[in-house]
């Protein structure tokens, strides 16, 4: 009998729920699926010879709780129109409610006007995704936090910090480690890693010479004959790492490790880790890595974090203790 009413509970949590996947990292999706305890639903997605891009939702979802997942990495462009045009066909095929689950947020690091007649990129997003029909967005460890207020519709901001923090606690000695971030501007959440840690923090200075290169300048803070871990929120051509990994190790740190919440590394990025004293990459899946080879990297799926999340939003519950450390 509890078994029944187990199973009985189990399929109530799910009923009517939907998990749709776009194409740009579809392995994160299946994992987000599978650990939420419902298949990914059929959604047809072709690129015409035009580059136009072609949606069809294969089986009704009338009434259904709707959750489309996709990435908008390394082409945001496609990934924001494919993005568009399944809230679309959700609206059109007269889903209960479509929710946005977007692990990587294109265009966040353009979040402000900064000068003249340029526009504020991240907010247009904001509009879209609301103009196409959205009810609601997922979203993971935005480059500026701020970026929620862009929306008129309920934002739900995941963050990195639970998994990550688990790995740290379970596989590094905290004793002597000291948390580090590689610019002044994640002076903040390296203090919430060091606290949570206790662990001593620093921060380097840098001067970006061009958008591929940066130089580290100072380090603040004590490093000397420490393990240290560099924290910060993306990388691509890793120059910002690399620049505060040698500082670190010019100023005595014993060794340097980094994580970073998204990874979309390029080759020219691969090329400097390889090259750097940082003897550990740490990542989430939010973006797929592809064929990383000859460097130890260490991906942290954040598919549970996720699910957990899609599960309490169907469920109309708070989803406060997933930040809960």
């Amino acid at each position: 009998m509890a078994a029944t009413k187990e199973k009985t509970s189990k399929a109530g949590a799910t009923k009517n729920l939907k998990i749709f996947a776009g194409s740009f990292n579809h392995l994160l999706s299946e994992r987000i699926a599978k650990k939420a305890g419902v298949g990914l639903s059929k959604v047809e997605l072709v690129r015409f010879p035009d580059n136009e891009t072609f949606v069809k939702i294969a089986d009704s979802i009338r009434g259904s709780d709707v959750f489309i997942i996709q990435p908008t990495c390394k082409e945001p462009n496609d990934a924001y129109m494919e993005l568009f045009l399944m809230i679309d066909a959700a609206r059109r095929s007269s889903a209960a409610r479509i929710t946005a689950v977007i692990p990587y947020y294109g265009y966040a690091r353009q979040d402000r006007k900064d000068q003249p007649r340029v526009p504020i990129s991240a907010a247009l997003v904001a509009k879209l995704i609301e103009a196409a029909g959205a009810d609601r967005v997922v979203t993971f460890h935005l480059h500026a936090p701020q970026i929620q207020g862009y929306f008129d519709i309920p934002v739900d901001h995941l963050d990195f910090s639970p998994v990550l923090l688990a790995y740290l606690r379970k596989t590094l000695k905290v004793k002597n480690l000291a948390v580090v971030s590689p610019d002044t501007g994640g002076v903040k959440a390296a203090n919430f890693y060091a606290k949570a840690l206790d662990t001593g923090i620093a921060f380097v200075a840098k001067e970006r010479t061009s958008g591929s290169e940066v130089k580290a300048l100072n380090v603040v803070g004590d490093v000397k004959g420490k393990d240290t871990i560099l924290i910060d929120d993306m990388t691509s051509t890793c120059s910002t790492l690399v620049a505060a990994a040698e500082i670190l190790m010019a100023h005595g740190a014993k060794s340097v490790r980094a994580a970073v919440t998204h990874a979309m590394l390029s080759q020219v990025g691969l090329d400097k880790l390889k090259s750097s004293p940082i003897k550990e990459l740490i990542v989430s899946d939010s973006v797929p890595l592809g064929d990383i080879k000859g460097y130890p990297i260490t991906v942290l799926s954040v598919s549970e974090l996720f699910a957990k999340a899609i599960l309490r939003i169907h469920n109309n519950k708070s989803i406060n203790e997933l930040f809960r450390i």
